[in-house]
């Protein structure tokens, strides 16, 4: 069954015979919930395919496909641009003007399918410093922009199928299907080719680990596609016949959630830490017995280990909080969740711990661009899931930990190379092993734990090794902090940048009778706040060696941000741009050793 899927546009096609699904896919227009069936999926994606040839694109020209929110028409026009052998460029919509002029050029894309009226601006700024750029499309209706509509327009004469289908055939599963480029936390932009059988083969080795219903499930989907964790799960849907509904919008996630009531989602760690802050939130407004109780089946959930391993005693209790408590969380949640995939951060434990206990599972996983992108990743069945790992291994996919602890894997979703860099591209492979930057290790069961990034990880000056990662995933879970950096590279003691969580410190003020200032700066100058964010330091510092603990820290009134270059588009802080921005901190914590530290 699986061997006929060589290519990523055999998918729809394989759908079409096995599903033929009414709501294949579901966007939000205006309010109201719009459906495609398959078959209007494949006559839409055949129409820009004959739109695109009319427009003069061969085999090998690049496009650049960019949105704002996920919606059905990134889905057609991709599916459009892969089977006429053509390339598909995404970008993530919320770089610099600066990054797009760069990937536009280097990619040397010929057409660009955008979203909406704000990257039309962003990409029509530098049109003229793109010299291979012929035109752009928007999917909404934008002034003196052109419509998707009119490729589709262009292709409703269906008299150049026949060269569709001569091109289809020519495409080879190790034929180039995309180029996604990473914005790494230090550097410009790599260009990762992925082939066809890069993607399809971690499609087909994920499809029997991910539990869904095929023909019924319905899952949702808001991580961006441009991103391939989300993208190949996309795929992966399609190819099990699931309903894809999309979100609104990152604010609307909740909102559409009771709406679609989904099956399965993906997640990043930061939108579990936000649900579990505010459903903690609201417990804590509860009063008396109720507020005990609450309180109570959180404890229980912080317990919580896989396969009743902690005994009958435990069974029967979470039995009752789950009648009491945790059903209320599931209902909040749509009512059908029962996986989220995990993915692009550490997750922490204790997350991991108190959903799974409220039976709405999160299974841990791991990857990256390079691998197209699942390494590895937890399953509940067989044993296959252990809380602090990201799994085991799977099928075809080999892991070596390298004699320096460095993740190296091999398989057949590796990577073609760096686009236009084979310099770059031999650096990070060892014959078929590709490196990937990460540290780990694999336990006696087989289950690999991530222990941090082998650039990251730096000595002080007294020779120690500290990892950044371990320390700033451990405080994360301070409602206080929303983002944190460990720094000290060649210093003599560890210290740390700290973007306060602003939201919830204002509330904490508020409940603390402290004067709440109109601007940042004034608040994170109030002693008592520096006072309170030391104690979570104090806290987290006791369960690390006494050279690894954070001495001192400093604190940015800004809000750290894609849009003002200091977290990368997968929310990770950039380890060089925020040492730069904030020079006179980090200068105030080392020239200052001896000075009264917070």
């Amino acid at each position: 069954m699986q061997n006929n899927i060589t290519r990523l546009f055999d998918i729809p096609y394989y759908q079409i015979n096995n599903y033929n699904l009414s709501k294949a896919f579901v966007t939000k227009y205006n309010g109201e919930w719009v459906a495609t069936s398959t078959q209007e999926y494949l006559n839409k994606f055949n129409a820009i395919s004959r739109g695109l040839l009319k427009l003069g694109i061969k085999p090998g020209d690049k496009i650049a496909v960019i949105s704002t929110n996920n919606r059905t028409e990134w889905n057609i026009v991709d599916i459009g641009i892969l089977q006429i052998g053509a390339i598909n460029v995404p970008m993530y919509p919320t770089i610099t003007k600066e990054d797009f002029e760069y990937i536009f050029n280097h990619a040397e894309i010929s057409h660009c399918f955008l979203s909406d009226k704000d990257l039309y601006k962003k990409v029509n700024a530098i049109k003229e410093n793109v010299p291979t750029l012929k035109e752009i499309y928007s999917f909404d209706d934008v002034k003196n922009c052109k419509s998707w509509n009119e490729v589709l327009e262009l292709g409703k004469d269906e008299s150049n199928q026949t060269e569709v289908e001569a091109l289809k055939e020519k495409v080879k599963t190790e034929d180039l299907a995309t180029i996604i480029y990473t914005s790494g936390t230090t550097g410009k932009p790599k260009g990762v080719m992925l082939s066809h059988s890069n993607i399809v083969s971690n499609v087909v080795d994920c499809t029997p680990v991910i539990p869904i219903v095929k023909g019924e499930s319905v899952t949702f989907s808001f991580l961006p596609v441009c991103h391939i964790f989300e993208r190949m799960l996309l795929y992966l849907y399609q190819y099990a016949g699931c309903s894809i509904y999309f979100a609104e919008s990152i604010e609307k996630v909740a909102e559409n959630i009771k709406e679609v009531k989904p099956h399965l989602m993906t997640v990043v760690p930061r939108l579990l830490e936000k649900v579990y802050d505010s459903i903690i939130a609201k417990g804590s407004e509860l009063k008396g017995i109720k507020k005990a109780l609450f309180f109570w089946a959180v404890d229980l959930g912080l317990k919580y280990e896989p396969y009743d391993k902690n005994g009958w005693w435990y069974k029967k209790k979470l039995a009752v909080a789950d009648k009491l408590i945790f059903s209320k969380w599931r209902e909040a949640l749509g009512g059908n969740l029962g996986t989220m995939v995990s993915g692009s951060a550490a997750l922490q434990p204790r997350l991991a711990r108190v959903f799974c206990a409220a039976k709405m599972q999160v299974w841990e996983g791991y990857g990256l661009t390079e691998t197209s992108p699942v390494i590895s990743v937890n399953v509940y069945k067989n044993e296959g899931l252990k809380i602090g790992t990201v799994g085991k291994p799977i099928a075809n996919v080999e892991v070596e930990i390298a004699d320096d602890g460095e993740i190296l894997v091999k398989g057949p979703n590796v990577m073609q190379g760096y686009y236009k860099d084979p310099e770059r591209t031999k650096s990070v492979m060892t014959g078929d092993y590709f490196h990937t930057g990460d540290k780990g290790e694999i336990d006696e069961e087989g289950f690999l734990k991530i222990t941090g990034r082998k650039k990251e990880i730096f000595k002080t000056s007294g020779g120690k090794y500290i990892v950044p990662a371990l320390l700033e995933n451990e405080m994360k879970p301070s409602r206080f902090i929303e983002q944190i950096l460990v720094i000290g590279e060649g210093q003599k003691m560890p210290a740390a940048i700290i973007q306060p969580n602003f939201e919830f410190l204002r509330n904490w003020a508020k409940i603390h009778h402290e004067p709440i200032p109109g601007n940042n700066q004034d608040l994170i100058e109030n002693p008592h706040v520096i006072k309170r964010i030391q104690k979570e330091i104090d806290k987290v510092n006791k369960g690390f060696g006494k050279w690894e603990q954070i001495k001192r820290f400093e604190l940015t009134p800004d809000v750290w941000g894609i849009d003002n270059g200091l977290l990368t588009p997968t929310m990770k802080p950039k380890r060089d741009e925020i040492i730069e921005k904030y020079k006179h901190l980090y200068n105030k914590i080392y020239e200052n050793n001896n000075s009264e530290s917070h």
